[in-house]
């Protein structure tokens, strides 16, 4: 089986790296492969998109290098291969992203991309930081994790559902902050798994061995 973590210049992709690799071992899931060439996404059993940054820079550069948009779509929509979006990875995956500019977005997930507007304004944006997650509903890849386990994160925007039914975890920055959404072989978290610690090294070791 190969693992791709699609590398499109939004962002470090050492300690994803590593992070997969090591649990790919672990759970015994096969190769992984950073790569940007739109060959290597076609033939990925899984894909794994990170992004760090602005939402249009993301989406751009997703776009620019060529061929790799459109190998990621047909693998995922045509192909039914498992995806796995982390931070702005995740965050593409909505209909719309607001930040700085309206931009489409993948729209696989029924939400659109907006600021962090904590109820509190004391509360500094970017939310950045360990926060506790709150399951809304059961899925695989969170086998072994529970309310309450920590997450890592670093934004200021998110992700504001449209369907709640996608909704499979938030977090309370002051108010609900998506943290994890999913819908057929589709998962994205808000946080990054790969600096999670334990709850973040399960969920990488569940996504691999999942089987939708």
């Amino acid at each position: 089986m190969l693992t791709v973590l699609i590398d499109y210049a939004a962002g470090n992709l050492h300690s994803a790296e590593k992070a997969f690799q090591r649990m790919a071992v672990e759970a015994n899931a096969g190769e992984i492969l950073v790569s940007g060439r739109a060959e290597d996404v076609a033939r990925a059993d899984r894909i794994v998109l990170p992004g760090d940054g602005a939402f249009p820079a993301c989406m751009g550069e997703l776009k620019s290098q060529a061929g790799l948009y459109e190998a990621m779509v047909e693998a995922i929509e045509q192909k039914g291969r498992p995806f796995l979006g982390i931070c702005v990875g995740m965050q593409l995956m909505a209909k719309a992203g607001h930040e700085y500019e309206t931009v489409p977005g993948l729209g696989w997930i029924d939400g659109e991309v907006v600021e962090i507007t904590p109820s509190d304004p004391a509360m500094k944006v970017p939310h950045m930081g360990w926060n506790d997650l709150v399951i809304d509903a059961p899925h695989p890849v969170l086998d072994g994790i529970n309310t309450g386990d920590h997450a890592y994160f670093v934004h200021s925007y998110q992700m504001k559902m449209a369907d709640q039914n996608q909704l499979i975890a938030h977090c309370d920055y002051g108010g609900p902050v998506t943290a994890i959404v999913g819908r057929d072989t589709m998962v994205g978290t808000q946080f990054h798994p790969e600096k999670s610690q334990s709850a973040g090294l399960r969920l990488i070791s569940n996504w691999l061995t999942w089987n939708p």
